[in-house]
């Protein structure tokens, strides 16, 4: 058994659950030193929020209408403190679009899966509709004239696009402080960060401004967020959603993902989104999974849920440099795995630590190529110039931040003649030693186990002029885009911090295409943490959550 040290957040507790067998099922309970308001004693775990609206509209308890209302009532009054969204869709668009789904429900005609549910979308993912500025000024009011696959699969499945999120620039950066045009603020405790890139979409699920969101990962962008903000981020693997009309930052790294309040959120929103797709070739032609098959009431399992499971905790993310109050959170977290039937172990990956370097020498080579279409002539705003090199100059110098020069002086340094065999290359070979550590690993184990972040959400500014302290927040997550495997982050409990507590995720990684088990194991996980309120005080005493 993998040795666990024992905090005052987490007791284990088990409880005995009504099942066919009168059988017990293992809890994980979270016990909070700061409270958390909530209506109930015991929180009970969270419910799957498109499930439920498919439900509830389908009995006609309730209509998309008044639905979408109070989404957008919420959303209203909590923006101007969170800063989530950089473009809204007006209150009349959405409830048209609400009106016309009420109306085929009554006329009982058929409704895709995500009839009513409310998304947000960053906006660095394309939409015909709406302004699609990646975060920069050298985009500033551009509509593409076309949606992404994405967002095309989301309508065409019934869900309605609320509006476009905040994120760091052309997705650089790891705090959403790199936006060119806000800040966007932790609904936990609105002095920190949310995380980056996609922080907006994951301020925006956990404040419960959208039902659930898209957001795109390139070294962590989805799933460092979703631990700093408490909520469900899903990073499928490289090739599962088409990236056609996500604007590229690093194309072997880049992945749109998915943010939900509960993980069945999270796996219905994939499997609405994945595919082949004829206009990216590097999307895969797998067989898409029915997630929602995975996805069983806590009243069902059986006592060790997991029995047989054998989960890998990498070594290398529990040691210095990572928060005390995390590693004792991620280890609770694997011991309630083990009580729920998973065996565990610790496994080295030397080649853990490379990755960092690897990744940030890649993904600036491909950016500073990328981004080379931006001149103001071809793409972006352009700038008046006597010259046609001081046009490109201008465009270019006053479209894009700091954040994004450096990274392209830095991939373009590296991608030079006398620098290829010493950087690029070198990294290219690192990313084949990291691709085959991971596979061998998962050759003996179902998952494998790591902190999301070092820490939880830091204070805005803190770290905002050190670039290196910032990009070493990644060294958790960027082997995973290098590797291109799937890994779902959810939460396991609070660290002091903010007026509640501040939350922490763990992350599991899985075999490539392999998102349904990360999704089942995730599920039971979830829904046997007990104690446990993912509400942010900001919306904790809101009816409908």
């Amino acid at each position: 058994m993998l040795s666990s040290a024992q905090t005052p957040r987490f007791l284990r507790s088990t409880t005995t659950t009504a099942t066919a067998t009168a059988t017990a099922t293992t809890t994980l309970k979270c016990l909070h030193t700061s409270p958390i308001p909530t209506s109930a004693a015991t929180p009970p775990p969270p419910p799957s929020q498109i499930l439920t609206t498919r439900k509830s509209l389908l009995s006609r308890q309730t209509s998309a209408v008044e639905l979408a209302k109070s989404f957008l009532h919420r959303l209203r009054r909590s923006e101007p403190q969170l800063s989530s969204f950089l473009y809204v869709s007006p209150d009349e668009t959405v409830l048209k679009q609400a009106e016309e789904l009420d109306k085929k429900i009554k006329n009982n005609e058929a409704v895709g899966p995500l009839a009513g549910v409310l998304v947000g979308v960053k906006d660095n993912i394309c939409t015909h509709d709406m302004p699609s500025t990646a975060g920069s000024k050298l985009l500033e009011n551009y509509r593409p004239p076309y949606d992404a696959t994405a967002v095309r699969k989301l309508r065409e499945s019934g869900a309605i696009v609320v509006g476009k999120t905040n994120l760091d620039e052309f997705g650089m950066g790891s705090t959403t402080e790199g936006s060119a045009y806000q800040v966007t603020v932790n609904p936990w405790d609105l002095t920190r960060v949310p995380g980056g890139s996609s922080g907006g979409s994951a301020a925006a699920v956990s404040a419960r401004q959208c039902m659930v969101a898209l957001g795109s990962d390139t070294g962590g962008s989805v799933r460092q967020p979703a631990s700093f903000c408490g909520v469900v981020g899903l990073k499928p693997t490289y090739g599962r959603v088409s990236r056609y009309g996500l604007v590229a930052y690093a194309s072997s790294l880049d992945v749109i993902g998915c943010f939900g309040s509960s993980v069945a959120d999270a796996g219905i929103l994939l499997q609405a989104i994945s595919g082949h797709d004829k206009f990216d070739a590097t999307s895969s032609k797998q067989e898409i999974f029915d997630y929602a098959s995975q996805f069983i009431s806590v009243d069902d399992m059986e006592s060790k849920p997991l029995q047989g499971l054998k989960v890998g905790v990498i070594r290398e993310t529990l040691e210095d440099g990572v928060d005390s109050e995390v590693i004792s959170s991620v280890r609770n977290a694997v011991s309630h795995l083990e009580d729920l039937g998973c065996t565990a172990s610790e496994v080295s990956l030397p080649s853990f630590s490379l990755g960092l370097p690897a990744y940030y020498i890649l993904a600036s080579c491909e950016s500073s190529s990328n981004l080379s279409r931006y001149d103001g002539v071809r793409y972006g705003n352009q700038v008046f110039g006597d010259e046609l090199s001081s046009l490109y100059g201008d465009s270019r110098a006053q479209g894009f931040g700091s954040e994004v020069k450096m990274r392209i002086l830095m991939g373009t340094y590296a991608l030079s003649a006398g620098y290829y065999d010493a950087y690029y290359k070198r990294a290219q070979q690192v990313r084949t030693i990291i691709r085959k550590s991971f596979k061998d690993a998962l050759d003996k184990y179902d998952i494998l186990i790591s902190p999301a972040a070092p820490s939880v959400a830091y204070k805005i500014g803190e770290k905002k002029n050190d670039p290196l302290a910032m990009y070493a927040g990644d060294i958790m997550t960027v082997n995973v885009n290098l590797a291109g495997l799937p890994a779902l982050v959810l939460p396991c409990g609070f660290v002091e911090g903010g007026p509640a507590g501040l939350p922490v995720g763990f992350q599991m990684i899985g075999a490539a295409f392999n998102e349904e088990k990360l999704l089942k194991i995730g599920h039971i996980f979830e829904q046997t943490l007990q104690g446990c309120s993912f509400i942010p005080p900001l919306v904790a005493d809101e009816a409908t959550l």
